[in-house]
Parts: structure tokens; sequence; C-alpha cells
């Protein structure tokens, strides 16, 4: 059994490639600051999200029309909203995405860039791959800074 309260890291199994980290966020906290500080801290190379249970008072979205001759379009998602979703890479700055309900069930979603404030809870797993090393680079053919992942 998991015990999230003490954010304690647990192997899969001896000689696996993959450890496990459990945290829980609390009311207030913002969620993409408070995962890239928590694996910045524990020195991890190639994290990722494995699973996310919780809910937000608010978070910034970018949509899904993003190109370099394209503005983004960024939405302010206000109000209490359950976390249906929440996937993405942490290294560097990140790369998160997010599913939203509302009260009525109706889903939004989009790019994290911020503001994702915890309503009750945030209940995260993060994975981390023990022999890769994951960073963002500006590749040229997207213009944005995109997933790199080496073996260590």
């Amino acid at each position: 059994m998991v015990d999230v309260r003490n954010n304690k890291r647990f192997r899969s199994e001896p000689g696996s490639t993959l450890s496990c980290y459990a945290l829980r966020l609390k009311p207030g906290q913002e969620i993409r600051e408070c995962l890239l500080n928590y694996v910045k801290t524990k020195k991890l190379g190639a994290p990722f999200v494995l699973s996310c249970v919780g809910s937000v008072t608010q978070a910034t979205l970018r949509l899904a029309n993003a190109s370099i001759d394209t503005p983004n379009e960024i939405i302010e998602v206000k109000g209490r909203h359950e976390i249906v979703s929440l996937v993405g890479t942490l290294a560097d700055e990140g790369h998160l995405h997010a599913s939203l309900s509302d009260k009525d069930g109706n889903v939004i979603g989009g790019h994290v860039m911020g503001n994702m404030k915890v309503f009750t809870t945030a209940e995260v797993v993060i994975g981390n791959c023990d022999t890769f090393s994951f960073t963002r680079e500006i590749d040229d053919e997207t213009g944005f800074e995109e997933l790199v992942v080496r073996e260590k």
C-alpha cells in the first residue's frame, strides 16, 4: 500500500528501471509549480505524471491551435473543477496537459500554462525512468521546445 501522506519513494521491483513517487498537494497550492519543484528537489532525470486525481479552483490552459504562425489561445478556467486527467513530462519546465470537469460534467482541456490551484486535494503519482534523462530543446521543425530522450 502506498502512503501518499508521507511523500515517500517506492520502487516497483528490485532492478526495475521505474521509480515511483507519491505526494498530496493541499488547498491553494499551484500544481505545476509544486510538481516541478518536487522533481528538482528529488533530482529526477526523466519524470512524468503517472496519475493525478483531485480538484482545482482555477487554471490557465493553452488550447490546441498553437503554431509558429498562430498566436496561442489561452483561457482562464475559473470555478471548481475535478481533475479528470493530468498527463505529461516534468523535465525542465515540463509539458503537462489537463482535462477538467465542471459541476455539470462538461470537460475542457489543454496545455497547462500554470495558475492551476488546488481546491481540496491533488493526489499525484510521479514516475521516473531511471535509465533515461529528459530535456526540452527547440525543435527546428515545430519551433517549440520538444522532448529529447537520452539514455544514461
